[in-house]
């Protein structure tokens, strides 16, 4: 655990205009796909933080379409839990919810012993230089203090495992899973010390990896999941308004 107390998460910018197309606007049926993934994007960051409105009419202005594309994207976002719409009061992004955390790590930590187990069994040469690499930008991004670069090399370097095991529709089930874990995840970056102990426990399951070491690779991730266990109830401490609470 780190030496210094924890701080809470530092605000975040608000949502970024929505990006265009090169003319300005999506084109037809992609447009409910696109304002999909920039708003889920925007959510799972908690660049849209939770309690917070959200406007179909804004977003369909921003995008310059009708509100049907954007009705639909929030309807994927409601029942991938992180919206929630009331008839009579509007529509808010939704609390992480406490409860389902243990289980969404578990069913995680429980898939990638497995890729890392097999990704030990067949990693090459070059694959292992290539999650070597990963590993860099991830220091990179601690040395910037650039959280957001900091996370995309996290998800690189458990998706590179994936693809290495010679299993990456596992990584596919994992982002389906984990969608809630990752914006936890999003509160513990900015604790002191913590981006550079991600960086010290995943260079053992490199190692690991390199060295042929089955068994070895598989503890080592299993150790460096199990701390998203650990930290759940001090960054819900840390950062109340960001969780649900349970009655």
């Amino acid at each position: 655990m780190p030496s210094h107390a924890p701080r809470k998460l530092a605000p975040t910018p608000r949502p970024v205009v929505a990006r265009m197309r090169r003319n300005g606007r999506p084109r037809g049926a992609t447009a409910a796909s696109r304002i999909y993934t920039d708003l889920r994007a925007e959510l799972v960051s908690l660049v849209r933080r939770p309690g917070e409105p959200i406007s179909e009419a804004q977003i369909a202005t921003a995008y310059g379409v009708s509100r049907t594309p954007v009705r639909e994207a929030i309807l994927k976002l409601s029942d991938e839990g992180l919206v929630e719409i009331f008839p009579q009061s509007g529509i808010f992004v939704s609390r992480i919810p406490v409860a389902a955390l243990p289980e969404a790590i578990i069913i995680r930590k429980s898939l990638e012993e497995t890729t890392s187990r097999m990704a030990a069994e067949n990693a090459t040469s070059s694959q292992i230089l290539n999650l070597h690499a990963i590993l860099e930008r991830q220091r990179e991004a601690c040395a910037a203090k650039d959280r957001e670069a900091f996370h995309q090399a996290d998800e690189m370097f458990h998706a590179g495992i994936a693809d290495v095991a010679g299993y990456p529709g596992i990584w596919k089930l994992i982002l389906q899973v984990k969608v809630h874990v990752d914006r936890y995840r999003r509160l513990t970056l900015p604790q002191i010390g913590r981006m550079s102990e991600v960086i010290g426990e995943h260079e053992p399951i490199l190692a690991a990896i390199e060295q042929r070491n089955l068994d070895g690779a598989r503890a080592a991730m299993a150790s460096h999941l199990e701390r998203l266990l650990d930290d759940i109830s001090e960054i819900q401490m840390l950062n109340p308004e960001y969780f649900d609470q349970p009655t």
